[in-house]
């Protein structure tokens, strides 16, 4: 049995349509409780609710984002995401590109053979929110130093 306890996220975002089919479409989490100005999405048993927020300028939209240079890639900060398994992940990169949906950092491998060995991705949701999902061969590695 999994001790881990589901997360709560709340994110901005500017249109809920957009919101909708990403998370459920291009994402394929579910649709929970909802209202005209938010969305709650089972996203791998997690909890992400959209909240739409008025405020739609370039500081907002995902423009705000910074970029830390971590193994070779410029990964956007703030980020959110989940660990997957391995199928989970691949699965999920299929599932990205058969929507045809650009990714932030294409889907790779990296630290082959160091602590923390992972793949890795990285895309932006249509208000410009980034995410990151992983999948580690071994998930002991998690935080391994």
């Amino acid at each position: 049995m999994n001790s881990l306890r589901p997360f709560h996220l709340a994110i901005p975002v500017y249109d809920l349509s957009s919101t909708r089919t990403f998370y459920l479409d291009v994402l394929g989490a579910k649709e929970g409780r909802s209202a005209s100005t938010w969305v709650d999405f089972n996203l791998f048993g997690h909890q992400v609710v959209a909240h739409v927020v008025a405020d739609n300028n370039d500081t907002n939209r995902g423009n705000s984002i910074t970029y830390n240079q971590v193994d070779g890639d410029k990964v956007p900060v703030p980020h959110f995401g989940v660990i997957l398994t391995v199928d989970e992940w691949n699965d999920l990169v299929n599932r990205i590109r058969e929507n045809d949906w650009e990714f932030e950092i294409e889907p790779k491998f990296r630290f082959e053979g160091a602590s923390g060995e992972q793949s890795i991705m990285f895309l932006k949701d249509p208000s410009g929110n980034a995410l990151e999902f992983k999948s580690f061969k071994n998930l002991d590695m998690l935080f391994a130093k």
